[in-house]
């Protein structure tokens, strides 16, 4: 009877140190894992800076190199529809799945050469490249011009007049700067997969006509073509939508066009396919 006191004490203080125990344990489990109600460390600033600038770069050059680059002008080729210092810019799109249209004012690289005074300002200074590199300065380096003729047409000059494919264009509306469209007589037929082009100031441009012979006859390489000018951005007082005059939707220019040579013409082919097969037919026969 008297052990019964000693074993009540033994089995409290048994139970006294598994609760420490599992006390201690429990503690420790929650200091090694963090817990729910701590607060969250917020993101040095300059850190999310860095991530911001990151993504505005990574973006503006998905930009320029897909959709839209911004260009100036260096010269007065292109007068008055585009003046010396505008912004333009040029979307990429159209091109994707469609193909240089007459009438379009398109920017183009320049691997002929044709840029000697009229390259205009550059990117002189870090800064500057750094900003030209991912789109955010306007580029040189590039020429504008509109399109004429495309592959198929016969462009020519009559009477200061210019024809393609021998329907006359009214140019009234955007040569301005003189108004005589073309001094001369001259004749060009257009290879495929290459351009006719012109500057809207006829008396001061060196554009196709400049270049005919030269390597290339003056013709400008589709592959060429960066983007459409689309939008004069810059100064506010010239801001305007740019779009093809509506003398190139005359259907004339279509219905004179002739087919460009490609491979062997689909009418020979359909010839000669029913010899071919009694042929073939013939020796598998003899076989």
């Amino acid at each position: 009877m008297t052990s019964a006191p000693g074993c009540d004490s033994d089995d409290a203080a048994s139970d006294d140190s598994r609760s420490s125990g599992s006390e201690e344990h429990g503690a420790a489990r929650q200091a090694a894992k963090p817990g729910r109600h701590q607060a969250k460390q917020p993101v040095p600033v300059w850190k999310e800076t860095a991530l911001l600038l990151g993504i505005a770069i990574v973006l503006a050059l998905i930009i320029k190199t897909f959709f839209v680059q911004a260009f100036y002008i260096p010269s007065g080729s292109m007068r008055d529809t585009l003046r010396i210092d505008d912004r333009i810019l040029v979307q990429k799109m159209s091109y994707w799945f469609g193909d240089v249209e007459r009438g379009e004012i398109v920017v183009f690289d320049d691997p002929a050469k044709w840029l000697v005074q009229e390259a205009g300002r550059v990117a002189d200074n870090p800064a500057t490249r750094v900003l030209a590199t991912i789109g955010l300065y306007p580029s040189g380096g590039h020429l504008v011009k509109r399109v004429i003729g495309v592959g198929g047409d016969r462009v020519s000059c009559a009477d200061g007049t210019v024809e393609v494919n021998g329907a006359a264009l009214e140019e009234d509306d955007y040569v301005t700067l003189p108004r005589q469209a073309c001094t001369g007589s001259w004749s060009v037929e257009v290879p495929a997969e290459h351009l006719w082009v012109l500057g809207d100031n006829r008396g001061d441009s060196a554009d196709s006509r400049v270049h005919i012979g030269d390597p290339g006859g003056g013709f400008i390489p589709v592959d060429d073509v960066v983007g459409k000018v689309f939008v004069v951005v810059w100064p506010i007082g010239h801001w305007d939508l740019v779009g093809s005059p509506g003398t190139f939707d005359n259907p004339a220019l279509d219905e004179a066009a002739g087919p460009v040579p490609a491979g062997v013409p689909l009418g020979l082919a359909l010839m000669a396919a029913p010899p071919l097969y009694r042929r073939w037919k013939d020796r598998s026969r003899a076989r």
